[in-house]
């Protein structure tokens, strides 16, 4: 049996949608910003300082699409699902609304001491998740966007904000990452792991997105005991820093 993971051509038009599924508004901003974080979102938008311009909507329930005015730019804002499946989702229907430059940022885990308390770049994503694999044939990983992560170090060096670049290990299975697979992912070069990246680039690629994504680290995987550590407060206690960061990108994305 031949499973889309093994087919190196994908071709032909998806049976569903996004503009099948969503209602377009007009005049939707060419910039966004996401994150994974309800409260970044939470404790940065609301009715009273920004515009809700679009839902998007699941068994889960519906998520708001935010649109605020940085540096004379429109933005949309919205909160992206945890997981490839749903973040890619919502992913295309907001760039089906209109949006065409995103920014993404959230949290992972530290595979490499080396990578703790810094601005996370990932150049390159181990694919260990299934979504990637619809919109690009199959590889061991995929690249970020070189010109993406020019920007990302620029802005980071402007704002003098400490960072390292180096490959990720995206997954699926959050509770089977285990002793021996992060054994090997970190001999493999990864500094962090997370659940989205491999699919977002793949995504944003085919669909020709402009595409960044920086993470933080949260837990800690390079330790004899897994450590929580800021994973509990879900990127808020360096959340205006973060936010900063991503609005500076997109504009200049």
């Amino acid at each position: 049996m031949s499973t889309v993971f093994n087919k190196k051509h994908l071709s032909g038009d998806a049976f569903i949608n996004p503009k099948d599924t969503i209602k377009i508004p007009a005049g939707f901003p060419e910039l966004c910003v996401s994150t994974f974080s309800i409260n970044i979102i939470n404790s940065f938008f609301s009715e009273k300082n920004s515009e809700i311009i679009g839902w998007l909507y699941s068994s889960n329930g519906k998520l708001p699409i935010y649109k605020i005015i940085y540096k004379g730019k429109e933005i949309a804002i919205y909160l992206s699902r945890v997981g490839a499946p749903a973040c890619v989702a919502a992913f295309e229907e907001v760039f089906a609304m209109g949006a065409r430059k995103f920014v993404f940022f959230g949290s992972c885990g530290i595979l490499d001491k080396s990578a703790d308390r810094k601005i996370i770049i990932p150049v390159s994503a181990i694919r260990d998740e299934g979504t990637s694999y619809f919109y690009k044939s199959p590889s061991e990983d995929i690249n970020m966007n070189s010109d993406a992560v020019v920007v990302l170090k620029r802005v980071l060096n402007s704002i003098k904000h400490d960072y390292i670049e180096g490959r990720v290990w995206t997954t699926d299975g959050v509770y089977r990452e285990t002793v021996e697979l992060i054994q090997e992912r970190r001999s493999q070069g990864c500094i962090a792991v997370d659940m989205e990246c491999a699919a977002m680039i793949a995504a944003a690629e085919y669909r020709g997105a402009s595409f960044m994504e920086f993470l933080f680290g949260a837990d800690n995987l390079d330790c004899q005991e897994w450590e929580i550590r800021d994973l509990a407060a879900q990127g808020l206690n360096l959340a205006d820093q973060y936010m900063e960061l991503a609005l500076e990108c997109v504009i200049n994305l």
